[in-house]
């Protein structure tokens, strides 16, 4: 199923479903000819029944199949009815049932096929399609749009109603899609909605443990424009890449929240999380992948009958971005990561389980790290085929070349860390350093608060004296005194003869 909704429902349901308009000549055939068009390139096949009286072109039974790689099956996607309209001013209004059933058959490659039945329902639902053939711009907006799960079948046997529960409802949906059809498919799209609400209910009917999702989002908002090939393989992400495919893209929301409830175990649990706001972005190319999603004022809170107090947590911050190349090339391409949790605390209690008598500083704890560097990528990995032999061989899908340390921030507990860094890697020698490619280069680094910190850890118990002194040993063999009290710094190079230096005495 997994393998169904990721490559079928992005696919068809968002483009068939949640359609988007300016003015010209268009024609109720033009806009179902060239659905048809387009669900045929992406290698569907599109089956219906079409019938024109008057002004009003009726689709009826509309299904549409694709079979998915390395014989996983297939997956055929009906929705009973849509009309397409000519309002006379050179504009086509597409219309859909206040509700209707939409059903996903997963025909797996033996006979466990799985059904999946939706509710789809809408308020005021209103879509538009203008402009030409070759430049359709597409407008909606609806008071509401709600899929709810109606049915599950695995192998002819029906879920239990009450097993599985599942309902997402959008509310103040407005868009618009621009697509200009050339050589290619040049699509640009905004959407915005007030509110999205989700919720999940599930009991297991063997133990009668369950859960309860339910969450909200607010102020959301989309914009994206990519080119998308005429023909193309959506099951196959290797052909979709190599066919001149690339989207970019941005998602916001203002607030959100989500609240988990259940039993596990015999025991009740408790989960509640809730956000100021975030982001997500994403681009992809036929070499490049680049993702980067943040999280603002976060909070979190957990109750279970297993602990006598809630754990509660809260960061200002909390962020993933990278970006890798996916294609193979003789040459070195570029690639970054980098992660940030910002003034992450917890609560009291929390803390009293392993410091009880305050000793530690209670400041808000960050964690950054920013790099970039270049890689060689050998094969083409996101190739299923090239993907399977790498799994079988342990073949490794490419080599490290080059890596910079723009930004390393560990603060906590009254000590810091920070650093930069920049390295070079040989892949000829793997010998010199167990295996990895032999790094040369120079780290920058300063310490902080580490002998007050190493104090407060044997008047706590928790480190004893002759550790203490093995790790103060060892800070004074890697670094010198800064210019503050109980600072650090230190400089860390690797020459390419494999020597190492700390502050230019050698220790390796």
């Amino acid at each position: 199923m997994s393998t169904f909704l990721r490559r079928s429902c992005g696919a068809a349901f968002v483009y068939t479903i949640a359609v988007q308009g300016a003015a010209a000549d268009l024609t109720a055939q033009d806009v179902w000819s060239d659905w048809q068009a387009y669900m045929s390139g992406m290698g569907y096949e599109v089956n219906a029944s079409e019938a024109t009286s008057g002004d009003v072109t009726t689709i009826t039974d509309l299904a549409m199949s694709m079979d998915l790689p390395e014989e996983e099956g297939s997956v055929v996607m009906t929705i009973p009815e849509m009309t397409l309209t000519e309002n006379g001013d050179g504009t086509v209004a597409i219309g859909l049932p206040p509700s209707f059933p939409l059903t996903v058959d997963f025909k797996g490659p033996d006979a466990a096929d799985v059904r999946i039945e939706l509710t789809y329902s809408h308020d005021n639902l209103e879509m538009t399609v203008s402009g030409d053939p070759d430049d359709m711009n597409y407008d909606y907006a609806a008071d509401s749009v709600t899929v709810e799960l109606a049915s599950l079948t695995d192998a002819d046997e029906a879920l239990p109603a009450d097993a599985l529960k599942m309902l997402m409802t959008v509310n103040g949906v407005t868009g618009t899609s621009q697509m200009k059809i050339g050589d290619m498919r040049d699509v640009a799209q905004t959407m915005k909605a007030a509110t999205l609400s989700y919720n999940m209910e599930f009991e297991d009917p063997e133990n009668g443990e369950n859960a309860l999702i339910a969450g909200e989002m607010e102020g959301l908002g989309f914009t994206g424009s990519g080119v998308l090939p005429k023909e193309w393989d959506a099951a196959d992400y290797q052909s979709l890449m190599e066919s001149g495919f690339n989207f970019a893209g941005g998602f916001t929301f203002e607030k959100g929240k989500t609240d988990v409830s259940g039993t596990a175990e015999g025991s009740p649990f408790t989960l509640a999380s809730s956000s100021q706001g975030g982001t997500f972005d994403i681009a992809m190319t036929g070499s490049q992948v680049k993702y980067d999603v943040m999280q603002n004022d976060t909070k979190l809170a957990v109750t279970s009958g297993d602990l006598p107090f809630p754990l509660e947590m809260a960061m200002t911050g909390a962020g993933l971005s990278f970006e890798f190349p996916v294609q193979a090339e003789d040459t070195p391409q570029p690639f970054a990561f980098g992660m940030s949790l910002t003034d992450f605390t917890m609560s009291d209690i929390l803390w009293s389980m392993f410091d009880p008598a305050g000793a530690l500083p209670r400041d808000p704890a960050t964690v950054v790290l920013d790099t970039e560097g270049t890689a060689t990528v050998l094969v083409d990995f996101m190739d299923p085929d090239v993907a399977e032999t790498l799994e079988a061989t342990e073949a490794v899908p490419g080599q490290l070349e080059t890596l910079n340390i723009k930004q390393l921030l560990v603060s906590m507990v009254g000590a810091k860390l920070s650093g930069t860094g920049a390295f070079a890697f040989d892949n000829s020698n793997t010998e010199e350093f167990g295996g990895m490619p032999a790094p040369s280069g120079v780290a920058n680094l300063e310490l902080t608060g580490a002998n007050a910190l190493i104090d407060k850890l044997i008047g706590m118990g928790l480190m004893a004296d002759s550790d203490a002194m093995g790790a103060r040993m060892m800070m004074g063999m890697l670094a010198v005194p800064g210019d503050a009290p109980d600072t650090l710094t230190s400089e860390i190079e690797i020459n390419k003869q494999g020597h190492i230096t700390a502050n230019g005495q050698r220790i390796k």
